[in-house]
């Protein structure tokens, strides 16, 4: 009897040790690769935000594993049906057809459920994690969850990434930052701010009709809420994430080509960073302290301290502008300073410092750049200090820190060098995620 009571002992001890060695095989395998081509699927915006459901959309096998699944396209089914059942439900409760469009806590964890059951190392979804979720990055922060839990977390973070977009652009919550980022609409009736406008309330009910219509044939179990999020994007004119791409074969070409023969030994850094710095006039493309922080660059740049500047910022200040503050940075470098166009990277998505940072860091990654090599941020005395002191702050809102800070070089300019958490997706920043 004592001899079956060791041996059950060692039997759990065995399976706990083998539990163990696999999480860290896994943990030690899980490291994104640069060479890895993202699959978009032809979407950047949805891509961006939701690379998980990307590539259950992209991907024939999991697809089909997903698609056969009789719990989920069950799913599928009742989202659409739901919707369309909104028009005689819902009448003018804005709320209704927000909820109907978003995913429940219910549906998220039975999706969960299905997906850790259907989940087998060799199968489709095993192969989906082993060759697109690890490699990508795009879920770097999971790297130490088991390969299973990985799919699990990242099914969630698309999940609520999808609600957090569609409370936010369609039902008009607050975002992180809403004196840049709030909806483009004005939702709430005047006479009774606690309830959606009348007009607004057409908006709702006409893009619910659209949507049932488009997945009425629908049987992927996340595409009804996924179509919502992304055309609320796009009528709020927000689907800026998807601007210059693909941008290796637009805007950053020449520079993307040069890098492949860029002798790196011949540089101390890999780029010069020059920090956003939007106007406040809507008519200004490019405020003077954009253009002081060109001008700095360009001395670096000219003194062959890297061979690459990076100019970062999209279409953020003020509210709504039409105007890319890295193109305008561009066209002032090449026009006004004389830098050839091929030395310049643009970052046309970053809406804040933080971003500016991550982004950059992100294009050294995926572009091929050596990534144990420092950069230099070169921007005014004010900006550079918060860049210093910026860590806390990239944690808050970022949950990471893209970078680590190196020797300051000047009250103008500062060391950084590149961490891998940057390529995690951030999902409350849809216009950049």
């Amino acid at each position: 009897m004592q001899n079956r009571s060791q041996i059950g002992k060692c039997l759990v001890l065995l399976v706990l040790v083998s539990i163990l060695y696999t999480r860290i095989v896994f943990a030690q395998q899980a490291k994104p690769i640069a060479s890895y081509q993202l699959v978009t699927g032809g979407d950047f915006v949805q891509s961006k935000n939701y690379y998980l459901l990307t590539l259950f959309q992209e991907l024939p096998d999991v697809k089909k594993l997903l698609v056969n699944d009789t719990v989920l396209s069950s799913i599928a089914k009742l989202k659409s049906d739901s919707l369309a059942a909104s028009f005689a439900d819902c009448g003018k409760e804005g709320n209704c057809y927000l909820n109907r469009m978003k995913f429940t806590e219910d549906e998220i964890k039975t999706v969960g459920e299905r997906l850790s059951i259907l989940y087998q190392p060799q199968n489709a979804l095993g192969k989906l994690v082993q060759n697109h979720l690890i490699p990508s990055g795009c879920y770097v922060l999971f790297q130490n969850f088991s390969a299973k839990d990985m799919l699990l977390k990242a099914w969630e973070q698309d999940a609520h990434g999808v609600n957090f977009c569609i409370d936010v652009y369609a039902g008009g919550n607050k975002p992180n930052y809403p004196n840049i980022d709030s909806i483009s609409f004005s939702v709430r009736d005047p006479r009774n701010p606690a309830a959606y406008s009348n007009g607004y309330l057409n908006l709702l009910y006409n893009t619910a009709s659209l949507v049932a219509k488009e997945s009425k044939s629908n049987n992927l179990f996340f595409l009804t809420s996924v179509t919502c999020a992304l055309h609320f994007l796009e009528m709020n004119e927000r689907d800026q994430a998807a601007d210059f791409e693909p941008m290796t074969k637009t805007e950053n070409k020449l520079a993307f080509e040069k890098i492949k023969t860029t002798k790196w030994n011949d540089y101390k850094y890999s780029v010069i960073l020059i920090p956003g710095a939007g106007p406040d006039d809507p008519k200004v493309a490019l405020s003077a302290e954009g253009m002081l922080r060109c001008r700095l660059a360009a001395i670096l740049y000219k003194k062959g301290l890297a061979p690459f500047i990076v100019s970062s910022g999209g279409k953020v200040h003020p509210y709504k502008t039409k105007f890319c503050e890295a193109e305008e940075q561009k066209k002032y470098l090449t026009e006004k300073l004389g830098i050839p166009a091929s030395a310049i990277i643009i970052d046309p998505h970053a809406r804040h410092t933080t971003t500016n940072m991550r982004n950059t860091v992100r294009m050294i990654f995926r572009y091929g750049m050596p990534f144990d090599k420092a950069a230099i941020t070169c921007t005014t005395k004010g900006q550079s200090n918060m860049i210093a002191g910026m860590i806390p702050r990239c944690m808050k809102e970022l949950n990471e820190a893209p970078y680590k800070n190196g020797n300051r070089l000047s009250e103008t300019e500062l060391e950084f060098y590149p961490l891998i958490e940057a390529l995690h997706i951030n999902p409350t920043e849809p216009i950049d995620p």
